[in-house]
């Protein structure tokens, strides 16, 4: 007879229960007759507190709490890409087709479809030796990814039997002899959310993650295998911010984790998603992209499991050697779902309620990114990006002072920009990168003077607010001509290159090499102008340039024309500041 224990109380999404002591932490369990799942966060005695993943409406005193002695896992396999998965991967449009637009309680369906075919090709052959992480074969899952079939991290031998053709995910593909013993294995590993992959070693980034959005590539870069924020106040953008990432990031995999987000923003992940067409590979953006909707009216607990569940998958996926991006959106939710378990556990709470382990557990979650060496021997990445929504906008929070000791990366968002509708609304003096160094140095051998270009142009911004308070005490005529040029070239940084379109079809994603040209021309009419003025030439001429509104144009000239425009641009401004007459 099946071993279980009884539960003794009901607290909303935590269950008690006793005759436990057969279980451990971290314990998968079925609860009550409906077999909802549930894990096992604290033990004592034979008594045990588990968070369950669905509803608990309904179930009371008495009832059963099945153990399966398994902890909470996923299934890691062909069928992932282009998925559509809730916290703990059930795949939603499977429960949708069988139930309709609510999740039933107790629901059991597979990960990955059991009945689609997929082709595989072997690797290596009959008396190879493996070891774990060993790429054996491959499936071509999407014409975008190629997805690499590993040996499980634990497993070492021989290859005693290897298939090629066409199979399901449950279908025996190959066979490892361990000494005497003979092993059958499948297309899927199952792997515990809660614990990392493997990896022969960690390698500082160095290389930056291309986003195509100006203000982050040019003034606050991310490192491919760095770690950011963005926190900021209701309204001012981040899921935006967040999408775009998601859309043009230099990532091979996107893994896009809504966690207890407004439905009706995944809801427009699900439809843009796959009209978008990926620059690189000119196909659906869904072709690499994995999806892990726990909307806000989704039970809390699994709120808590979807993070582990979407860093899990990226790691699957670097260990293939990919660079994947992870976008947690957002992480303040994720630790309202900790602060709610804990209370229901009665734990000791921290500031602001949280639980007095807040910053471990994000330590935790943040510190599963970075650049490796694989088990395989090749290089995988796993950039990740998590949103933060600081209740008011207030970054002196728990949650945000915990991220941001943790992250090397801080965009802070704006509500006053976003209230003056520039986006993204990226706070250029509160925001930093700790990447910049090695950044600059790796884009100055290819595009020399790029880290001297950035200088100038953060020195332009800091100088323009402290002008800017000169300003408001005393008006405009105070200033010198020359700082009236400084302001004005701070001006055109802001407007012509800083503010981008997410909605236009140019403007929405911007190359290293065109970021180069639009600064560059900016800082050129900043350099002739302050020489102009310093020739007794017309400041009132130098303000009414025609030029100035050709520069302004620039973001929304195509890619292939950009340097033909550039070079069009430089001559008609060299033509014009000549022709200034002086006062």
């Amino acid at each position: 007879m099946e071993k279980h224990g009884i539960i003794v109380k009901v607290s909303g999404p935590l269950i008690v229960a006793k005759n436990m002591q057969d279980v451990q932490v971290y314990d998968v369990v079925r609860v009550s007759e409906k077999r909802l799942l549930g894990e096992v966060i604290e033990l004592r005695d034979d008594l045990a507190s588990i968070q369950v993943y669905e509803e608990t409406a309904g179930i009371g005193p008495g009832e059963p709490v099945y153990y399966t002695y398994e902890p909470l896992s996923v299934e890691l396999g062909p069928g992932l890409i282009e998925g559509i998965f809730d916290g703990i991967l059930r795949p939603l449009d499977v429960i949708y087709e069988q139930a309709g637009a609510h999740i039933p309680l107790g629901i059991n369906v597979d990960s990955l479809d059991r009945s689609k075919k997929w082709k595989f090709v072997p690797t290596v052959k009959v008396g190879d030796k493996v070891s774990g992480g060993n790429t054996i074969g491959y499936v071509d899952e999407t014409p975008s990814v190629r997805h690499k079939i590993m040996t499980h991290p634990h497993v070492s031998g021989v290859i005693h039997s290897i298939k090629a053709g066409e199979f399901t995910v449950k279908d025996t593909v190959y066979e490892i002899k361990q000494g005497d013993k003979i092993t059958p294995y499948t297309m899927v590993q199952h792997w515990p959310v809660r614990k990392k992959r493997p990896y022969l070693n960690k390698i500082a980034p160095k290389e930056p993650m291309i986003t195509g959005q100006r203000v982050i590539d040019t003034l606050f870069p991310i490192a491919s295998g760095g770690i950011a924020a963005i926190p900021g106040p209701f309204g001012s953008g981040k899921t935006v911010v967040q999408h775009q990432l998601a859309k043009w990031a230099d990532a091979d995999i996107i893994v896009y984790v809504g966690c207890g987000e407004r439905g009706n923003e995944m809801t427009d992940v699900l439809q843009e998603f796959p009209k978008l067409i990926d620059p690189n590979t000119k196909e659906s953006l869904m072709k690499r992209t994995v999806l892990i909707a726990n909307t806000s009216n989704m039970p809390v607990a699994a709120r808590e499991a979807s993070i582990y569940t979407g860093i899990t998958i990226a790691e699957y996926f670097r260990d293939m050697g990919y660079k994947v991006a992870i976008m947690a959106d957002s992480t303040s939710r994720w630790a309202e779902a900790l602060r709610e378990m804990s209370s229901r556990l009665e734990e000791m709470p921290g500031e602001e309620g949280y639980p007095a382990y807040l910053s471990s557990r994000l330590a935790e979650f943040y510190e599963r990114a970075g650049l490796v060496k694989t088990l395989d021997n090749t290089t995988g990445a796993i950039t990740a990006i998590g949103a933060v929504s600081p209740p008011g906008g207030d970054t002196s929070e728990p949650v945000s002072q915990a991220t941001l000791r943790i992250v090397k990366v801080f965009w802070g968002l704006s509500s006053s920009l976003a209230y003056r509708r520039h986006f993204p609304a990226i706070d250029w003096l509160r925001s930093y990168s700790l990447y910049e160094d090695v950044i600059f140095e790796h884009l100055d051998k290819e595009k020399p003077g790029w880290s001297e270009q950035v200088k100038k142009t953060i020195a332009l911004l800091q100088e323009e607010s402290e002008l800017e308070e000169i300003v408001r005490l005393v008006g405009i005529d105070s200033l010198s001509y020359t700082d009236r040029i400084k302001l004005l070239t701070a001006q055109m940084i802001r407007e012509d290159y800083l503010h981008q379109n997410a909605f236009n079809e140019i403007d929405t994603y911007t190359s290293l090499d065109k970021q180069y040209l639009m600064l560059n021309v900016i800082l050129s009419w900043s350099t002739m102008a302050l020489k102009a003025i310093s020739e007794n030439k017309s400041y009132r001429d130098i303000e009414r340039m025609k030029i100035r509104e050709v520069i302004s144009r620039f973001k929304y000239v195509e890619e292939e024309k950009v340097e033909n425009h550039y070079q069009t641009i430089m001559d008609e401004m060299i033509l014009e500041f000549d022709s200034l007459e002086e006062m």
